[in-house]
């Protein structure tokens, strides 16, 4: 027996028009590339995404085709997520911080039958659009008074100027929800990017998880600064989250410097931010050096790379900011764990509260978790045996697009490649990469929690912990650092304040302190360029 419910589909075009009718003078809120502060609202921002639907037909552009984008956090790439899924069509957000070979494979594996890009990546898309196999329309985001009096491109046409020979008479189709909207690709360490293809019906899912209270706890009451890009798994589903709910959306465009975050969030008194740690290290030195706090911002959502809790405790300690740890991944659209507290959290004393915090948190409903041993067997969620994490769920990819990598999924689930522990209370935190691991006489040393001790060193600023070769244990960590400006310390200093915080046998073996760390498209500390770096490194004599 079946329920006697409407069967309506999941439809990503359902978010903007819903957001046009109950929320249509809710602002939307842009730093434009070329300097200006843009301001409308939802209801033009629907009437203007119906317009450009009607662009996109008259460029050719058919349900199931592939158009790609390359620009920041604005609202005219606001217009193109709901214009180009909306019609049926696929959204590609490419990431313009990738080598430019790898741009070029992203969109001709993609098969991408237009690009949109803003005006900073004009001159890289002329340079690439020779190699671009598949692009018939180039559209620079931009109005007739800053188009370029010469360019090289092929055929390169003005957004505004298709948007105003256009009318917004536009009616949403309707389809199977389970219809591609939004096509990502994974940054690409080793080997060639790879594909993770969004649905209409997983994004909306993915909107409604991320929109609970006990993960990004969204609504109509808030102004948001989404700081991670566009083109980094969709925002972390911001711009459909916020439209789910009629938050205030504030996009940065390209100005992530502290100051200009900062002056941003007080000028719109954003409630709510979310980005990866590097911008907020930025951020924290601004407040610092100039003496200045927070007059709305209440809470921050930290992912994309383990958030030191040194930061953690900054945020909440010297600015009364509450921090949400994030995990998740491209495949996974991408939110997997919030670290919200429960309500029996809030009798602990102040150390323990930061002790679960600094953890990634709990998964979300629609995210089951597990941890594996290196033979398969699932282990304990005791919060100290740590093995390999796998996931599942109705917003988690199931293969990659063109079968490229073959079937990833071990028995239904997805492995992550992060190892992990889970504590009884369903919390995860994230110990390594499986292949940043650092495995000493057998046994294996977390090298995150070693970063974040030295982080947690006040003369350091960013520290990253790799695994080098060792004739006797097969590896041992050591740690390589920067100092903050005006700071210094030893070598032995740094080894020192490891003391009593870790088990003996974890001890790096060494310090190397450097000008600057690398960091990969994403801005994830790049392990793998340290490892080339360091692979003939010779560990001192004792």
């Amino acid at each position: 027996m079946y329920g006697l419910m409407m069967d309506t589909p999941l439809l990503i075009s359902d978010l903007i028009r819903f957001a046009d009718r109950n929320h249509g003078d809710t602002e939307i809120v842009s730093k434009t590339v070329e300097g200006d502060i843009h301001r409308y609202s939802y209801r033009d921002a629907h009437a203007r995404a119906r317009r450009l639907a009607k662009v996109l037909q008259g460029l050719g552009v058919k349900a199931g085709d592939r158009v790609g984008t390359l620009a920041w956090n604005g609202y005219r790439h606001y217009e193109l997520y709901y214009a180009i899924s909306g019609m049926g069509a696929v959204i590609n957000t490419i990431n313009p911080r990738l080598f430019p070979d790898q741009i070029v494979y992203i969109s001709n594996h993609a098969e991408n039958s237009a690009l949109f890009f803003d005006l900073t990546f004009a001159p890289l898309v002329e340079k690439l659009a020779p190699q671009l196999k598949t692009v018939k329309h180039y559209v620079l985001m931009t109005d007739r008074a800053h188009m370029p009096k010469d360019s090289a491109i092929p055929n390169l046409q003005c957004y505004e100027d298709l948007m105003a020979k256009q009318d917004d008479a536009f009616e949403w189709p309707s389809f199977d929800e389970r219809t591609a909207a939004a096509l990502c690709y994974t940054s690409g360490t080793t080997g060639n990017p790879k594909g993770v293809l969004y649905s209409n019906r997983s994004t909306i899912l993915h909107a409604y998880g991320a929109a609970l209270p006990d993960a990004l706890n969204l609504s109509a009451y808030d102004s948001v600064l989404p700081v991670v890009p566009m083109f980094h798994a969709n925002a972390w589903s911001l711009p459909y989250t916020c439209t789910m709910v009629g938050a205030k959306m504030v996009f940065p465009g390209p100005h992530l410097d502290g100051k200009s975050v900062y002056d941003l969030i007080e000028q719109e008194k954003v409630t709510l931010s979310a980005g990866v740690p590097t911008v907020w290290l930025m951020l924290l030195q601004h407040l610092s050096s100039n003496k200045v706090r927070f007059s709305t911002l209440k809470r921050t959502v930290i992912g994309g790379s383990a958030c030191p809790p040194a930061m953690i405790r900054s945020f909440q300690d010297d600015y009364g900011v509450t921090v949400f740890h994030a995990w998740g991944m491209t495949e996974m659209s991408p939110l997997g764990t919030v670290g919200s507290l429960k309500g029996k959290q809030a009798a602990l004393d102040k150390e323990a509260r930061y002790a679960v915090q600094a953890k990634q948190g709990r998964g979300i409903f629609g995210v089951e978790m597990k941890i594996v041993d290196e033979q398969g067997v699932e282990l304990p969620w005791d919060g100290n045996r740590f093995g390999n994490l796998l996931v599942k769920g109705p917003w988690i990819a199931k293969g990659y697009l063109k079968g490229e990598g073959g079937d990833p999924l071990i028995d239904g689930w997805f492995p992550t490649g992060d190892v992990a522990t889970i504590d009884p209370d369903g919390y995860m935190q994230i110990t390594d990469r499986s292949k940043d691991v650092i495995k000493s006489g057998g046994e294996w040393i977390s090298s995150i929690d070693l970063e974040n001790i030295a982080v947690g060193h006040p003369a350091i600023a960013e520290a990253a912990v790799i695994g080098v070769s060792h004739p006797k244990w097969d590896e041992r960590p050591i740690v390589i650092a920067i100092k903050k400006p005006g700071q210094d310390v030893s070598k032995e200093d740094l080894l020192k304040f490891f003391d009593g915080k870790i088990a003996k046998w974890w001890m790096p073996d060494d310090v190397v302190f450097v000008d600057e760390l690398p960091h990969t498209a994403t801005g994830k500390l790049s392990k793998l360029t340290l490892r080339k770096k360091f692979a003939d490194y010779k560990l001192p004599s004792n």
